[in-house]
C-alpha cells in the first residue's frame, strides 16, 4: 500500500490550513457574520428599541441630506437592502435568520422614517411670504398668548396672503402691552396694522432655524403690530374652546400669585410660561431646572400617579365594586383620562404627548401585571410621537425629553440599582438615604445624557443640575403641584388662600435654589457650535451604551470618547456675519470679550452671536473702540493673522454714499468686504464680496481662517421647502419694470473726511464726485 494512503484524512480545519489563502477573506467574513448572528440570537427583546432608533435616524437623514435626488436614493437604497435580506436564499434556509431579519427591519425603518417626513413636509409645509410687507390685515384670531413678563401679547391670526395668492396663511403678530386690545381673543375677527416678515432663517451657521419650525407649524410670517387691533367680530361665548379655558385658568392663577411665582404656577397648571421674568427663567436654565417649566414627564407622571392612587383608594372603599372589578384597571383608566385632560389643557406640546403616551403604556403594564419600567415601552412611546410629529426628532424638546427618560430607565433597570434599592429589613433613615443616593445617581445620569444635547442646541449646559434637582424635583412633585391642585379645588368655595400661600412659598424656595446654584462659579459651561458629526458620535455612543444589556454595550464608550476629544478641540469661528450683513462679530480677537461691528438693541442678535461663539454675551466691545481696528463713520478695517497670513476685512458701517473709485481701490487691497447693502461691480476683493446680493444667496457666514474655510447657512439647508433664496437683482428689476417705472434715490452729499495714511478704505463722497451706491 502506498505510504500516502496510510495517512489519516485531514480534518476540516486541517484542509482549510492546507489551502489557506494569503488573506482569509471568506473565512474571516463568515466568522464575523456568525458572531453577529449569535449575538442577535442572544439579545432577545433588546433588539426591539433599535427599530425606533432606525426610524428616527431615517427622519434625521432627510433633514441632513440636501436634495430630492439624495432623499429618493436613500429611500430606494434602504428598500433594496431590505428586499435583498428578505428574498435571499442561502445554502441552508435557516442560516443567519436573525441577521437577515435585523437588516430587513432596520432598512425598512430607515426608509419609512425618511418617507414619512418627506410626505409630511409636502403635505403640511407652508411657504413663507416672499418679502417684508406693511399693511392693514384682517383675519381670525386662532390663539392668544399673553407674555406678561415681556409686556406683550402673541396673536396667531389667519389672514389672506398679502402677495395676492389665493390662500389663507397663519401669521404670528406680537402686540406690545401698550397697544393690546383684550377683546382680541381666540375666535375674534380683527383688523390690525402690522409689519410682517418672512420666517427667519438661522442668523449664522449653527444658529436657531425658526424658518424650519414655522414650515411645519404652518406659520407663513411673523411681525409686530403698529396699532392696537380693531375687533370686527367678538369671540364666541365660551372663549374659543380649550385655548380659552387655558387662558382663563392662567389668568386665575396669576391673579392669586404675582410675578414669577404666578408665572411658574401658571406654567404648571396650564403650560403658560409668559409670566416668568427673564432673570428668573435664566436662573432656572443655568441651574439645570428649566425642565420643570415645560410640562412633560415629571408633571404628567405626578398628575397620573396622584389620580391613580386616589382612584384605587376611593374605589376600594366600595366592597361591592372591589369584588367585581379589577381596581388596578379602573384606577389606570382614571389616571389615563386625567393625563389626557391635563395634556389637552396645557396645549398638547410634544413633551407632554410623549409623556402621556409613556404614562398610558405604564398604566397598561401595571394593569396587566407587567414590568412598567421598560425600554420597549419607551420605544413604543417614541414611535407614537414620531408618527404624529416626525419633525420633532431634530428638535431640542424631543431629544431632551426622551434623553432624560432613557437615562432614568437605563439606570433603574440595571441589576446593580435593583439590588441597591431592593427591600430590606432596615430602619427608615437608611431607606431614606438609599432613596437620596438613588436620586443623586439618577440626576447625574440625566445631566450626562442631556449635556451633549444642550451643547448642540443651546451651546451651553449646566454643571450643578444633578444636585439642584435632588431638592427641586421632590419639592415640585410633593409640595408645589399638590398644593396648586388643592388651591384650585378650594377656590370653588373661595377657600384656597392657605393652599395658595403654600404654593407661593414652595415656588419662592425653588427660585431661591435656582439663583443660588446659577450664581456658583462654573455653573454654566459654554461651547462653540459643535456641528453634526460630534453630536452624532455622542448620540450613537449613548444609545449603544444604554440599549444593549451585555458587555458589548461598553463599545459605546469609544464614540463617546471620540466625541469628547472633538469637543475639547472646538474653537469659535474667527468671524461671524449675520445674514443681513448688519452684524459682524470677532469672537477670538480679545480674551473673554466679543468685538462687534455695531451695538444692537436686539437681544436675539446679540445672544445668537454669543451662543454660537460659546460666550455668554455679557462682555462685548464695539469695533470702533478696539485698538486693532481702523474705523471712520462709513467703514472699518480689521487685519487678522492666521497660519502666517494676514486676512484683511473691510466692513461697511454707515449709510451714506461713497466715491466709486475710492471704494474700488479699497476693495482691491482687502480679502473680504462685508456690507448690509448692495455694492457695485467695481468692488472686487481678493476672496469674497459679502454684500446684500451675496448674503441673500448664502445666508449668514462664519470664517475659520486656520483652515481657510467659509461656512454658509445655505450649505445646511439644501432643497428643503423652508429655504427660499430671494430673487436676483435682475429678476427684481424685471418684475419692478412691469409694475412701475424704475427710480433711484440719490443720497445727500456729506463733507469728506481724511483718509488714513495707508488709504485702505473709502470715505464719504464730496459733492464733486457724489455717486450713490446701488442699494435695495
Amino acid at each position: 500500500m502506498p505510504e500516502h494512503e496510510l495517512l489519516p484524512e485531514p480534518s476540516r480545519t486541517g484542509r482549510a490550513a492546507l489551502h489557506r489563502a494569503p488573506w482569509p477573506t471568506m473565512a474571516g467574513l463568515s466568522s464575523m457574520v456568525g458572531a453577529v448572528e449569535r449575538f442577535l440570537a442572544q439579545a432577545g427583546f433588546d433588539r426591539a428599541p433599535w427599530l425606533a432608533v432606525a426610524f428616527g435616524a431615517g427622519i434625521s437623514a432627510w433633514f441632513v441630506l440636501p436634495g430630492r435626488s439624495l432623499w429618493a436614493a436613500f429611500i430606494v437604497g434602504a428598500l433594496l437592502i431590505a428586499l435583498a435580506a428578505i428574498v435571499s436564499r442561502p445554502a441552508r434556509e435557516t442560516r443567519y435568520p436573525y441577521l437577515r431579519q435585523a437588516v430587513a427591519a432596520v432598512a425598512l425603518a430607515l426608509a419609512a422614517g425618511a418617507g414619512l417626513i418627506w410626505f409630511k413636509s409636502a403635505m403640511v409645509g407652508t411657504p413663507g411670504i416672499a418679502r417684508p410687507v406693511t399693511g392693514q390685515f384682517t383675519g381670525l384670531v386662532l390663539s392668544r398668548e399673553e407674555r406678561v413678563a415681556e409686556q406683550r401679547v402673541r396673536l396667531i391670526v389667519a389672514i389672506r396672503d398679502p402677495a395676492g395668492a389665493d390662500r389663507v396663511i397663519k401669521v404670528r403678530i406680537v402686540v406690545p402691552a401698550t397697544k393690546d386690545n383684550p377683546l382680541a381673543a381666540e375666535g375674534a375677527r380683527v383688523s390690525v396694522r402690522a409689519r410682517l416678515m418672512p420666517p427667519a432663517h438661522p442668523m449664522v451657521p449653527g444658529g436657531y432655524d425658526f424658518a424650519r419650525t414655522a414650515w411645519f407649524q404652518g406659520l407663513a410670517a411673523t411681525g409686530s403690530a403698529l396699532a392696537p387691533p380693531q375687533v370686527l367680530a367678538a369671540a364666541p361665548p365660551g372663549g374659543g374652546g380649550m385655548g380659552g379655558i387655558r387662558q382663563r385658568l392662567s389668568d386665575h392663577v396669576t391673579s392669586r400669585l404675582t410675578g414669577s411665582q404666578g408665572g411658574i404656577a401658571a406654567a404648571f397648571a396650564s403650560g403658560d410660561r409668559g409670566g416668568i421674568s427673564e432673570g428668573d427663567e435664566a436662573a432656572m436654565r443655568d441651574s439645570g431646572l428649566t425642565h420643570l417649566l415645560s410640562v412633560s414627564g415629571l408633571h404628567v407622571s405626578a398628575v397620573v400617579g396622584a389620580v391613580y392612587v386616589l382612584a384605587i383608594r376611593i374605589l376600594a372603599l366600595w366592597p361591592w365594586l372591589a369584588l367585581r372589578v379589577r381596581l388596578p384597571v379602573a384606577a389606570a383608566g382614571a389616571g389615563a383620562l386625567a393625563g389626557l385632560a391635563y395634556t389637552l389643557l396645557t396645549g398638547a406640546e410634544v413633551p407632554t404627548v410623549r409623556s402621556l403616551a409613556g404614562a398610558v403604556l405604564v398604566l397598561l403594564a401595571v394593569a396587566l401585571g407587567r414590568d412598567a419600567l421598560s425600554l420597549r415601552l419607551l420605544a413604543v412611546a417614541g414611535f407614537v410621537v414620531m408618527l404624529l410629529w416626525p419633525e420633532a426628532v431634530v428638535g431640542a424638546s424631543f431629544q431632551l425629553s426622551f434623553g432624560a427618560v432613557l437615562a432614568i430607565v437605563a439606570v433603574h433597570s440595571s441589576e446593580r440599582m435593583k439590588r441597591f434599592l431592593a427591600h430590606r429589613d432596615e430602619g427608615w433613615p437608611i431607606r431614606a438615604g438609599r432613596k437620596l443616593v438613588s436620586l443623586l445617581i439618577t440626576g447625574m445620569a440625566i445631566e450626562l445624557a442631556l449635556m451633549p444635547i444642550g451643547l448642540f442646541h443651546f451651546h451651553r449646559a449646566g454643571v450643578y443640575g444633578a444636585l439642584a434637582n435632588i431638592i427641586a424635583i421632590p419639592l415640585t412633585t410633593a409640595i408645589t403641584m399638590p398644593a396648586l391642585a388643592i388651591a384650585l379645588l378650594l377656590d370653588i368655595a373661595n377657600a384656597g388662600a392657605p393652599a395658595w400661600w403654600v404654593t407661593g412659598l414652595s415656588i419662592r424656595v425653588l427660585l431661591g435654589l435656582a439663583h443660588l446654584v446659577a450664581a456658583q462659579p462654573g455653573a454654566v459651561t459654554m461651547f462653540p457650535a459643535m456641528g453634526a458629526v460630534p453630536f452624532s458620535l455622542f448620540l450613537a455612543g449613548g444609545l449603544w451604551l444604554v440599549l444593549w444589556q451585555s458587555r458589548i454595550r461598553l463599545w459605546g464608550v469609544l464614540p463617546l470618547a471620540i466625541g469628547t476629544g472633538w469637543l475639547a478641540t472646538l474653537q469659535p469661528p474667527d468671524v461671524l456675519v449675520s445674514g443681513d450683513g448688519r452684524h459682524v462679530a470677532f469672537p477670538r480677537v480679545m480674551l473673554g470679550q466679543m468685538v462687534m461691528l455695531r451695538d444692537t438693541r436686539s437681544d436675539f442678535a446679540r445672544d445668537t452671536l454669543a451662543e454660537v461663539a460659546g460666550q455668554d454675551g455679557s462682555h462685548r466691545l464695539l469695533l470702533q473702540d478696539w485698538s486693532g481696528a481702523q474705523c471712520n463713520p462709513d467703514f472699518c478695517l480689521v487685519t487678522l493673522r492666521s497660519q502666517g497670513r494676514d486676512w484683511r476685512f473691510l466692513m461697511a458701517r454707515g449709510r451714506e454714499s461713497v466715491p466709486l473709485r475710492d471704494l474700488a481701490a479699497a476693495c482691491e487691497r482687502v480679502d473680504v468686504v462685508i456690507a448690509d447693502r448692495r455694492l457695485p461691480m467695481s468692488c472686487r476683493p481678493r476672496v469674497l464680496k459679502a454684500d446684500r446680493a451675496t448674503l441673500d444667496q448664502t445666508g449668514g457666514l462664519s470664517f475659520d481662517l486656520a483652515r481657510a474655510a467659509i461656512t454658509t447657512v445655505a450649505q445646511t439647508q439644501g432643497e428643503h421647502g423652508w429655504w427660499v433664496v430671494p430673487a436676483t437683482e435682475t429678476q427684481r428689476r424685471s418684475n419692478a419694470a412691469k409694475e412701475a417705472p424704475a427710480h433711484k434715490t440719490v443720497l445727500a452729499p456729506t463733507p469728506p473726511i481724511n483718509l488714513p495714511e495707508n488709504g485702505a478704505y473709502p470715505v464719504r463722497a464730496s459733492p464733486a464726485n457724489q455717486q450713490p451706491l446701488e442699494r435695495r
